[in-house]
């Protein structure tokens, strides 16, 4: 499961994207957005491997 973490953010920036272009926004007024859902999924996916290295998973 943990090898399909990379599909959280693109189908999370997939949706911010949709969102823009549904308020008739462009990519580029909606940086700050794809800023905030990038830092959010290294945050979870930080912890995640944290997680790992504490349970000395295999």
């Amino acid at each position: 499961m943990i090898r399909l973490f990379f599909l959280l953010p693109v189908i999370m920036c997939a949706i911010w994207w949709s969102y823009l272009n549904a308020k008739g926004f462009k990519a580029k007024d909606g940086l700050r957005g794809f800023g905030y859902i990038l830092a959010f999924n290294f945050i979870i996916l930080g912890f995640f491997v944290v997680m790992i290295m504490v349970t000395d998973y295999p």
